[in-house]
Parts: structure tokens; sequence; C-alpha cells
């Protein structure tokens, strides 16, 4: 197991079936936000997924972890990010249901075929060009910034590669809402589901989970707040159950 990290990499456990990930110390590790998609995520028995602007591959394997999806398909275009990502499949003997691909989303069918997939989930770069500090040509400013790849990008991407009636689900900054609702409607990908995350019970939203249809009709449901830390600073229930089942 030592033999499979690089300097300054370690293992983690994930808490789902044994499973373990590999992360670099000195790079972008996995957020919150990537767990918490994972478990807002709906994915039925025998569908297929693309996870896109994988990262470290954290979507796509607790994804397997917890639903009966049939295969499960990552991109990610940072080559350095996603060798480790297919390590950390290698690491859990997932080969045969996870694929990672080094590889630009706007270039997809170079990859995918078309319309072949039944969902999408992005945890896409939040930052647009210009606003906070940049660190050119780091995998966290990669991953942090839309210098890569931009909010249109993924839902010209989506429209694509989902079929016709498939869902994608998102995590994004509340801040971006605006542009993440008139591109994916650009992009025949509708919104019809959004869930704020409150760090505390009325404390103010940063993130957003959101589920969208592609040729949906228009409708909106706005669920409940999705709270992650009691008063006592200790996960809620709920985060508790998405982190450790």
């Amino acid at each position: 197991m030592i033999d499979m990290l690089l300097e300054n990499e370690r293992i983690d456990d994930l808490h789902r079936k044994g499973y373990k990930i590999i992360q670099n110390t000195e790079g972008f590790c996995f957020g919150i936000d990537a767990v918490l998609l994972s478990g807002f995520a709906r994915v039925k028995k025998g569908e297929k997924v693309l996870d896109m602007c994988t990262g470290t591959g954290i979507i796509p394997i607790l994804l397997e972890a917890k639903t009966d999806g049939e295969h499960f398909s990552a991109i990610e275009i940072q080559e350095q990010v996603a060798d480790m990502a297919r390590r950390s499949v290698a690491l859990n003997d997932l080969q045969d249901k996870i694929d990672i691909v080094t590889g630009d989303i706007r270039k997809c069918t170079d990859y995918f075929k078309a319309s072949s997939f039944d969902v999408i989930t992005c945890n896409p770069p939040y930052m647009v060009p210009g606003r906070g500090f940049v660190c050119e040509n780091s995998p966290k400013a990669y991953s942090r910034h839309e210098i890569l790849c931009n909010i249109n990008d993924v839902f010209n991407t989506a429209n694509k590669m989902l079929k016709y009636g498939g869902r994608m689900y998102m995590v994004h900054r509340c801040e971006r809402l605006t542009d993440i609702f008139v591109s994916a409607r650009g992009n025949n990908i509708e919104p019809k589901a959004l869930r704020l995350i409150e760090p505390r019970a009325g404390k103010s939203s940063e993130l957003v989970l959101i589920e969208f249809s592609k040729g949906g009709k228009p409708g909106l449901k706005v669920m409940p707040s999705l709270v992650i830390y009691n008063s006592d600073g200790s996960y809620t229930d709920e985060v508790y159950d998405i982190y450790y089942n």
C-alpha cells in the first residue's frame, strides 16, 4: 500500500465499505462540499454516472460505495491529480467500476459517447478570474478558479453527455446562482431542486446543492437547508450519516 504513495501523499479512510483515498498534503484535498454532493446525488440501480472536474476522485468512489450505479466515469484535466485518483481507484480494487480519464471536459466527446450518461455530478471551480488570490499553474488554482473551464463549459458539456431526462447534481457557491441558472437553461438543463447549506442553523449560506434535469420542465423545488454543525461544533445527525453511514 505504501508503494502507491508519492512524496507528500497520505492515505485517508472514507468510512464507507473500507474504502480509502490518496491525498496530497501539499496540493488540493477534497472538502466537505464534495462529500455533501455525494450525499445529495441520486443514482439508481443500473445507471451510468459521469463526474466532471473529479479532482481526487472522491465523488465517484463515494457514489460507488453508496449507490447501486452500474458504472462511474470521471474526468480531470490535471494529470498529476488524475493519476492520484486512479491510484485511489486501484487501492480500493474498483478498476472494473470506476474509470478516471485525464482530459478537458470541453472535449468530453473525445473520451465518451454523447448522450450516454444517466447522471452527471460536478464540483467545479467556484471563483471567476480576478476574484481572490490566484497562484497560477498550481493544482489549487485550477481547482478553485475558472482558469481551465467555466460555468458555461460545464453545462454545455452536460447537455452533450446526458441522456434526455438525465439528471445533473452540482455543489457551488450561492453568489454564483444567477450565472448557474442562466447558463443551465441556455444549455437545455433545467434546475429542479435547490438545497442551501448552512454552517449552523440560522447562519447565512455560502454553498448550495442543485439538481437539474436535461430537457426538464420549468419548476424549482426549494428543499429545507442542510445544516452542517450543531451548536457544540459536532456534525448534525444528517451530515454524520453522510460521512459515516
